[in-house]
């Protein structure tokens, strides 16, 4: 998939909504854009929002170029060329009942004003035109963007009764933003966290891979204990207990000073001590996560305290670990560790140092395998195992250097290991 271009990104909704206008309809850019717009931020896609309907949109762009995503619900998608990505063209429109909890039962087509009033939070109902540089907010989103207040449009228990991921979204909004929850809207999280059961957990999970990563996530997460969303979303950081209580705070001081972190690493920190391997993994599995995803977060918890003390552990267990996939995630994780006062930092450095130098330091290709063992006619077994693991320790540890050495040593184990286990075949 090509790297899309932010500076194309921008040129191709400008060139959609211009083309709008020019056929006669009324067009602005529409919800987060306009928000990351306001706040100088890159946006990382593009809305349009207009009182062109969904044929009119297809006929006037082509049908090669658009694909009806949602046209029952006014939704278009065009194709941009290579690098400007797709932008999402939706009808002013004005939603019925959501019976799922999700999606609207049905939808007429609308105003601007009206199509406004309908979205989720103040911040994202905001219409912008790039042309002449002029914003329309009928919702209060400028003043509530100039203040950091994350507010629900109208009546919060409305729009989350609507949609229940909104609760979770308010959270990560204010994780994403260091923003504030409105007193209304924090009190109708409240009163209904519960509800967000009725959510798929593909979208919480998608809700919670961007909260972990944001620059203010511990504070979000804090949040997300005290909205009581995390019983139904992550009840394996709750704990009645002082120790559990004390155990996830230091998580969190991690957390905090993890950098440029990694979904899974992130989550890891935050349930490493918490859970075991098997507590991760369920996790995972009722995320949905993928099968790469659940298999680092669960090495991760399962090894999250194998750097510490690293200087003082034998080479050999040190340099199996470092020879993971996932040991610079590891590694990252020991770092903030350290920064946060719950590590060695010595250690930390001296990790990072063996990464970043030839993997050959400390995952050397193997003296001698199976296949040498059995063509000197060494029958598979117990002792098999074992005498293998021992050669591997021998020269990560740099007792042995050769092949010489090591089939040496091959013959010292087996005839330590005696006649009924290494017994050789006829």
């Amino acid at each position: 998939m090509p790297l899309l271009s932010p500076l194309h990104q921008r040129e191709f909704a400008r060139e959609v909504l211009q083309r709008l206008r020019v056929a006669g309809y009324d067009a602005y850019w529409a919800g987060g854009c306009v928000r990351d717009h306001l706040m100088r931020r890159t946006p990382k896609d593009y809305d349009v929002a207009t009182n062109a309907l969904p044929d009119q949109v297809r006929d006037l762009f082509g049908r090669r170029r658009t694909v009806p995503v949602g046209a029952a619900f006014g939704v278009i998608m065009v194709v941009g060329p290579t690098g400007a990505g797709q932008v999402e063209v939706t009808t002013f429109r004005r939603d019925a009942a959501y019976s799922d909890g999700r999606h609207p039962d049905s939808v007429t087509f609308s105003s601007a004003e009206e199509d406004a009033s309908r979205r989720d939070f103040t911040i994202n109902g905001l219409f912008y035109d790039p042309v002449e540089d002029r914003v329309l907010d009928y919702v209060g989103g400028q003043a509530d963007l100039a203040q950091g207040i994350i507010r629900a449009i109208g009546d919060p228990a409305e729009r989350f009764a609507e949609d229940k991921l909104r609760m979770l979204r308010a959270v990560r909004f204010a994780a994403t933003f260091d923003f504030h929850l409105d007193e209304a809207t924090w009190t109708a999280i409240q009163r209904t966290a519960d509800q967000i059961s009725v959510v798929s957990p593909e979208r919480i999970a998608a809700e919670m891979r961007r909260l972990l990563v944001e620059t203010y996530r511990v504070r979000g997460l804090r949040l997300l204990v005290q909205a009581r969303l995390a019983e139904t979303v992550l009840p394996e950081i709750l704990a009645s207990e002082a120790a559990a209580k004390q155990g996830l705070e230091r998580n969190l001081a991690v957390l905090g000073e993890l950098r440029a972190p990694r979904f899974p690493s992130a989550l890891a920190v935050l349930l490493s001590g918490l859970v075991d391997a098997g507590g991760a993994q369920s996790v995972g599995l009722r995320w949905r996560l993928s099968n790469k995803e659940i298999e680092s977060l669960v090495w991760l918890v399962d090894h999250h305290q194998a750097l510490r003390g690293a200087r003082r552990q034998p080479r050999c267990r040190l340099f199996r670990v470092l020879a993971h996939a996932d040991a610079a995630n590891l590694s990252a994780m020991t770092s903030a560790a350290a920064r946060a006062g719950q590590a060695d930092p010595a250690d930390a450095a001296w990790c990072l140092e063996l990464l970043e130098d030839t993997r050959e330091k400390f995952d050397p290709n193997p003296l001698l395998t199976g296949g040498d063992l059995l063509q000197r006619g060494w029958k598979a077994g117990p002792a098999f195992r074992h005498v293998l693991e021992a050669i591997r320790d021998a020269q990560l540890e740099g007792e042995i250097g050769s092949r010489d050495e090591a089939l040496a040593l091959a013959e010292r184990l087996y005839t330590s290991f005696g006649e009924n286990h290494a017994r050789r075949a006829d």
